[in-house]
């Protein structure tokens, strides 16, 4: 890095001291003075820094006072950064029917029913097994709590008010916004779906490998794990076509059904308590043959020795042993050994295995790792065992808490028996689940615990075999629950994919709205029966668990989600009548539903998520809109709230300045914009990010042109629309069009979120209109450079690029003085714009007399190079050249109009006196004579006054040494230009500070300047910057 770019103590104390001075004053770069200066002032001043300004760069004369110029700033770039800148109601519920039902029956049994399922009967003992008394305890504690934290959040949501059928989808998606509610309302859909699924497929179990092994169509599935799972695909899609037409033909029969199941399910789980304390000493119906530690399968107790030639058969073919089966004894053990035993203590600690090892007692290798390539009659572990799969296998068990919720509008109070039957329903459940783990583990041994499917015992269900008085009273009433409960899943998921069909708030499924003619949803049910399908054709009730799980985690986490949002923003409609909740506890069930779904698995959980994203966006982008009062927009307007104050902490570092751009849009004679491309030329700015607010000023009286307002904002809003500005629109009405600028450049904005950047239109006739015109555009810019905001001029702006073209070409930025980077940053802005995409920057400088163009060109590119800006520079040496005639021409001419304008202004003042005068005449005095009598004088008047500015303009022919000189840079830098960058896409340099005096002839001047600067070049940006640097070489 060269040596004028290394930051030196010396330079650290300067900046220090300018940013001592700068608090001290509470002023910034670029400061207009706030004294009231006289014209003899000003020439004075001006006279005194005429000798220290280049002649070639006298039109920012006024800049450089405070700016730097380039060659000056570049060559103190080491303190760069240190600058720090500155429809209908759609909430309207129907009327509730009459209400039928209670807690008991409307909530509390209808929760027992979908809670307990098909994993309590024939995966329970293996968790416990797998996982130990004590990791079993905490599977399923965890999933208890996720329920309890999410029944805790749920009534408080279903108690906030009247919820109709729907369940979590009603209640997230008016909680939470409809993209929310869409996403959840899908999720809770294919979970339901997926349960269906996996019903059938435990019902399938349950009958294929406990009560009806001869039926197997694929072959003995004992000893081919595919052929059993074969097996469970064409049997379950059987079942599912079965339960579909059940469901399709007689609604009536499923919910009949439904009270038989839920009897069979209390029954069946009385019967297992019964059996436990009836077998507390243990049993001699089942025994197990184990070889050495090794639990075997398929061998008869009575061939369970080494004598007996079966087991030699087996382990010695061809006279050749098996080396574990000749170094270990083969032992008969008690299957049910009873909670007097003491086998609690064996089964404390967790036996997890991989897929291929053992089921043995211990953890030696020498007993669990198959060293050979033949099982024989050992049995193997089918899948890899984890704490966390466990729970994702274990959780479907658990859910089913939001029937109550689903049935609120058939209760006689649903504020009241939603939380208590909901609640007591899952600590009724979680007692028998937790205690079960604890029975179970002190009443099984841990083999036949860990045996999944009972082949070591003949095939047959631990459960069962423990229930009183015999298993076919948990075969049958397990058999008949699963098929209840997915005959509910089946009947529910059609009806929750209809509600959100009608919803319209995801526009494919408007198909699914419809009804038959019954008033079922048919092509719902359909659907439902294909993606259950899917389901099914997984085969494995340990694949589809933790996958719906997944569903249902995802469903349960936003429910928690809705209420912490709710109880965090206080909103005035958040009043529940169920009382004991807290945020702290809805924000610790969604922690746990994310916990469990990544633990489970990773992969499962992204598919939910991505789901739910993919749903998301879409209601998003295609969704029809819905006002619900949901939590979101209160959410939007607290985390607003909360940025707005951070942002009012301090002014934006550097590297966050970003332009927040005010458009000053001029309506014409229609209320129409009259430049529509400044739209197109702020999008391409914004890239379509960022804050951007158009606004425009009406001249009149606001309470008589109101209408006209309204209507000048549609007509805005409509023309962001058409060029992608995203932002916002506003009318102002001014009685003076100046006045309304002004006011809304200094209070736009709220906060922190104020625009920083202007952008004005050129005034192309301010010849014609006069000074109203140009008054009213410098006025503008001594308003913006007041507020410290940066100001951007487009010129040419109808040459402008449209957004949706792509240009090439070159971008070219002359930069004269240094005013906060804005030259250097806006360039890059518009490159990230498809439209200016292809094009090449080009920054040209101007050297002074007593600059080193080489080494200032070096100096710029290694500063470019930090700033990571590609472009190529140049720095133009323009010559001390004398004042051309041409120059003083064109001075001479613009004095000349300026006096012609002053004097036609007298003539009017003068005839206005002669007109109030002639009025006093007439009024005072009473006379027949007609009004042509004063007409005479008026025309002597004016006579005399044109001949009076004919002889200024003979007597005065030398121009002003101010204006010749700003005339001279003008002329002058527009030669190199247009030289350079005639052919340029765009031009964008700086834009000299008006005039500090208010007078017309200074003013007049200043806009002929800025038409001879930029004569001849077709699109021209013209910038000044707000006084703060908004770029940095810095990280």
């Amino acid at each position: 890095m060269p040596d004028r770019f290394q930051v030196t103590k010396a330079d650290e104390d300067t900046v220090l001291d300018y940013h001592q001075d700068e608090s001290a004053s509470g002023k910034l770069l670029g400061d207009s003075h706030d004294e009231t200066l006289d014209s003899g002032d000003i020439h004075r001043a001006e006279e005194n820094q005429k000798s220290n300004i280049d002649p070639n760069l006298y039109l920012y004369d006024d800049d450089l006072e405070t700016r730097p110029h380039i060659s000056t700033f570049i060559s103190s770039i080491a303190n760069y950064e240190n600058t720090i800148p500155a429809a209908t109601d759609p909430d309207a519920k129907p009327p509730a029917p009459s209400a039928r039902m209670g807690t008991l029956i409307g909530v509390f049994l209808p929760c027992i029913q979908n809670i307990f399922g098909v994993i309590l009967f024939i995966r329970l003992t293996w968790v416990v097994g797998t996982a130990g008394a004590v990791c079993g305890f905490l599977i399923v504690l965890t999933c208890c709590c996720v329920t309890m934290l999410t029944a805790i959040s749920m009534s408080a949501i279903a108690t906030n008010g009247v919820v109709p059928a729907g369940g979590s989808y009603f209640m997230i998606s008016r909680s939470l916004g409809p993209e929310f509610g869409g996403a959840v309302g899908m999720l809770f859909y294919t979970g339901t779906t997926l349960a269906a699924a996996m019903y059938i497929v435990g019902a399938v179990e349950i009958v294929l490998t406990y009560m009806a092994p001869w039926a197997s169509i694929f072959g003995d599935f004992t000893k081919d794990a595919d052929a059993m799972y074969n097996n469970f695909r064409v049997y379950g899609t059987v079942l599912l076509i079965f339960m579909g037409l059940i469901v399709f033909v007689g609604v009536k029969f499923v919910n009949k059904f439904a009270t038989v199941a839920l009897a069979c399910v209390i029954l069946s789980i009385i019967a297992v308590y019964v059996g436990i304390f009836d077998n507390i000493h243990g049993n001699e119906k089942l025994y197990m043959c184990v070889l050495g530690k090794r639990l075997l399968k398929d061998i008869p107790i009575d061939n369970c020795t080494k004598d007996d030639s079966f087991m030699r058969d087996i382990y010695c073919p061809n006279n050749k042993c098996d080396e574990y089966y000749l170094n270990n004894n083969v032992s008969k053990v008690k299957g049910i050994k009873g909670l007097a035993s003491g086998v609690f203590y064996d089964n404390i600690w967790p036996s997890f295995l991989e897929k291929g090892q053992f089921i043995s007692y211990g953890h030696d290798s020498v007993d669990i790792e198959n060293i050979g390539n033949e099982s024989y009659n050992q049995i193997m572990a089918d899948i890899t065992t984890t704490f966390t799969l466990l729970i994702g296998i274990f959780f479907p068990s658990v859910t089913g808490i939001m029937a109550g919720s689903n049935r609120s509008g058939d209760l006689a109070d649903a504020q009241k028996s939603i939380p208590i039957g909901t609640i007591c329903a899952i600590l009724t459940t979680s007692t028998v689940y937790l205690s079960s783990v604890l029975f179970f583990a002190g009443t099984v041994d841990n083999l036949l615990l860990r045996d999944k499917f009972g082949q070591s015992i003949g095939g047959k269900l631990v459960v069962a075999n423990i229930a009183w008085p015999n298993q076919w009273v948990i075969l049958i009433g397990s058999f008949l629950s699963t098929l209840g409960a997915g005959l509910q899943s089946l009947t529910g998921a059609p009806r929750l994919l209809q509600a959100i069909a009608r919803d319209e708030i995801i526009p494919f499924l408007a198909p699914f709205a419809k009804s038959s003619k019954r008033g079922e949803p048919t092509r719902a049910l359909l659907l439902t029966i294909v993606i259950c399908q899917c389901g099914i054709l997984l085969g494995n009730v340990d694949l589809l668990a933790p996958l719906l799980s997944m569903f249902f985690l995802m469903c349960y986490g936003f429910v928690n989600l809705a209420c912490a949002v709710q109880t965090l923003l206080r909103t005035p409609n958040w009043r529940p009548r169920f009382k004991f909740y807290h945020w702290s506890l809805s924000l610790i069930g969604l922690t746990l539903c994310i916990s469990v779904m990544i633990m489970t698995s990773w992969y499962f959980a992204l598919i939910a998520m991505g789901m739910a994203i993919v749903i998301y966006k879409y209601i998003e982008y295609r969704g029809a809109e819905k006002e619900w009062g949901d939590g979101i927009r209160g959410m939007a307007l607290t985390a607003a709230r909360f940025s707005l104050l951070r942002l009012e902490e301090g002014p934006p570092h550097t590297k966050n300045w970003r332009p927040q751009i005010l458009v000053l849009s001029k309506l014409n004679d229609n209320l129409l914009p009259k430049y529509r491309k400044i739209f197109s030329f702020a999008t391409q700015l914004k890239a379509g990010k960022g804050l951007t607010i158009c606004v425009s000023v009406l001249k009149g009286d606001h309470t008589k042109i109101a209408n006209k307002a309204v209507d000048a904002k549609s007509t805005l809003r409509k023309y962001m629309t058409d060029e992608k500005v995203k932002g916002f629109c506003d009318i102002l009405v001014a009685q003076q069009i100046g006045e309304g600028l002004s006011s809304v450049i200094q209070t736009i904005g709220l906060g922190g979120m104020k625009p920083n950047t202007v952008i004005i239109g050129w005034p192309y006739s301010w010849r014609q209109e006069g000074r109203n015109s140009w008054r009213t555009f410098i006025q503008t810019v001594r308003t913006v450079a007041a507020c410290h905001m940066a100001l951007m001029v487009p010129k040419g702006i109808n040459f402008y690029p449209e957004s949706n073209h792509k240009i090439g070409g070159n971008i070219d930025i002359w930069w004269i003085v240094h005013d906060g980077g804005l030259l250097m940053l806006l360039p890059f802005l518009l490159k990230q714009h498809r439209t200016w995409r292809n094009c090449k920057l080009r920054i040209f400088t101007v050297a002074q007399i007593e600059d080193n163009s080489i080494q200032m060109k070096k100096d710029l590119k290694t500063f470019l190079y930090h700033l990571r800006i590609e472009a190529d520079v140049e720095v133009v040496e323009m010559n001390n050249s004398d004042i051309s005639a041409y120059t003083y021409e064109r001075t001479l001419m613009m004095e000349q109009r300026n006096q012609m304008l002053r004097a036609l202004g007298l003539n009017k003042k003068e005839n206005s006196k002669v007109e109030s005068h002639n009025d006093e005449k007439r009024n005072s005095v009473d006379s027949d004579a007609p009004e042509e009598t004063d007409a005479p004088e008026t025309t002597s008047s004016k006579d005399e006054s044109t001949e009076k500015a004919d002889s200024k303009f003979k007597s005065n022919v030398k121009p002003d040494e101010f204006n010749v000189r700003r005339m001279h840079t003008a002329i002058k830098l527009n030669e190199v230009i247009v030289e350079k960058s005639q052919d340029a896409q765009l031009v964008i340099m700086n834009l000299p500070g008006p005039p500090r005096e208010v007078r017309a002839e200074r003013e007049s001047n200043y806009m002929e300047f800025l038409e001879v600067l930029t004569e001849g070049l077709e699109k021209v940006l013209m910038v000044r910057g707000g006084g703060r640097e908004v770029i940095t070489i810095y990280s």
